[in-house]
């Protein structure tokens, strides 16, 4: 469910962040006596040196016979673990232009937790020059992948409005076109067939009209949110609590279906639970992670869970009915773990107190009470989301694992994430395209922000 309001709401600037993008160091880097987490398999390296000049990883190797470059900054890494960064598959950057101070508030949040790739599904024309500002480090901030205008009832209300706005969203550049509910099946396969004739992908939501079965057979790249799944399982005409009937060999047949396809969900689970049973407004507003956004935000937030409580309520449903739904949920979400490669990482965020980069860490939680080790859980925002860059998007895959020649997206943590995905917040720093950003820098930041939006 994607909330554009919120962006719309003037943010006045009061400060320069003081960790004001600058362009990729020059100066190398060495991780010296660490425990690498290549992610190429589970495994852990123990002892490495990792070297890290111009951006990119040039070397790795026991640290007894890896030579540490004369000059080279020298980060202390025994007793640490060195991961790629994560991903946040299903972000909403704001869609109409803010001013440079939010876009780089965001984006130091995406950073400050260890984020290092985003991939937008709200897009706009200016995103496409933001995405370059990322890439070069004029601004501070992740990978970007930036989708196009959603296609919804409203945008593409017929196959050929459909047709023209695919073939201008790949000229205008952008990595992929959205799916929003609302077009018909007829408007969505034409969308689809120019798509694959211009070299376009889409994701997003499973229009009703169109439903799981005809999404995956069209191959629609992500089913976000697992978008038209319970639905399809629970069959057309099913009560509002239809899911109740689903059984486990639907769900797994599903996932299979998705894998043998060679299509990926972006879950969503922390959002979507919040959607089908609210939060306290007022409790939600105190969480931690709330003085990182503007007020007028946490203020919509809470208005939008007291409007979808109420909605929730009209539709006569109990909380044993939002538990039965999220325990369908996260079976399928285990199924398509099981049968691996199919799930990235991603929260919605920001929408419904679901900060960005901090979201990510609540939503990694739920897919562990779902039954993911943290191994399926890692992947998905490492390894896998490179696989979809090349195998989906035709874009280089040179991230995601810890390999001489890659990208340096890494994060320095105090404890192994492989024993407990606790450990992902407990961060020494992180490196974005080869640029060091220490845990006192990160917090620099992050008080920065929050004394900002205090005023």
């Amino acid at each position: 469910m994607d909330t554009a309001v919120v962006f719309k709401m003037h943010i006045t600037s009061l400060a320069v962040l003081v960790l004001a993008a600058a362009p990729l160091a020059a100066q190398s880097t060495a991780f010296v006596g660490v425990t690498v987490l290549p992610m190429d398999r589970e495994r852990t390296i123990p002892d490495q040196t990792v070297v890290v000049a111009n951006g990119l990883i040039t070397a790795m190797g026991p640290s007894a016979t890896t030579l540490v470059p004369s000059g080279a900054r020298r980060i202390e890494g025994r007793g640490k673990f060195l991961m790629p960064g994560l991903a946040e598959m299903h972000a909403h950057v704001p869609p109409q232009q803010p001013e440079n101070q939010l876009l780089e508030d965001i984006m130091f949040l995406y950073v400050a937790n260890g984020i290092t790739t985003i991939r937008g599904m709200l897009g706009s024309p200016y995103q496409l020059g933001l995405r370059d500002r990322l890439a070069s480090g004029e601004m501070l901030g992740p990978r970007f992948y930036v989708g196009a205008p959603s296609l919804n009832g409203n945008s593409a209300p017929n196959p050929g409005t459909a047709a023209r706005l695919v073939r201008e969203h790949k000229a205008a550049g952008y990595d992929l076109v959205k799916i929003h509910p609302g077009p018909s099946r007829a408007t969505y396969d034409s969308a689809i067939a120019v798509g694959r004739e211009v070299g376009i992908t889409f994701g997003g939501h499973v229009p009703a009209d169109v439903g799981i079965a005809h999404a995956i057979a069209s191959r629609q790249s992500t089913m976000d949110h697992l978008d038209g799944y319970i639905e399809g399982a629970a069959g057309p005409g099913a009560p509002p609590t239809g899911w109740r009937d689903i059984t486990s060999a639907q769900l797994r047949t599903y996932a299979e279906q998705t894998r043998a396809a060679g299509l990926y969900v972006v879950p969503t689970q922390f959002l979507w639970e919040n959607l089908w049973w609210p939060p306290d407004p007022d409790e939600a507003a105190a969480w931690p992670e709330m003085q990182y956004v503007p007020k007028p935000w946490v203020t919509g937030w809470q208005n939008q869970a007291r409007g979808r409580a109420t909605q929730v309520a009209q539709m006569g449903l109990t909380r044993e009915d939002a538990e039965v739904l999220f325990a369908k949920r996260n079976e399928l979400l285990k199924h398509l773990a099981d049968v691996e490669g199919t799930i990235l990482m991603g929260t919605d965020s920001p929408q419904m107190f679901n900060v960005p980069g901090f979201a990510l860490h609540r939503e990694l939680r739920v897919m562990e009470a779902a039954g993911l080790t943290p191994w399926q859980v890692l992947v998905s925002g490492t390894r896998d989301v490179a696989r979809y860059a090349e195998d989906v998007l035709g874009q280089s895959a040179a991230y995601g694992t810890i390999v001489v020649g890659h990208e340096a997206d890494l994060v320095l943590l105090d404890g192994n994430p492989l024993e407990s995905l606790d450990n992902l917040t407990r961060r020494s720093g992180v490196m974005v395209r080869g640029r060091w950003l220490s845990k006192a820098e990160l917090e620099t930041g992050l008080a920065e922000i929050a004394a900002r939006y205090a005023q």
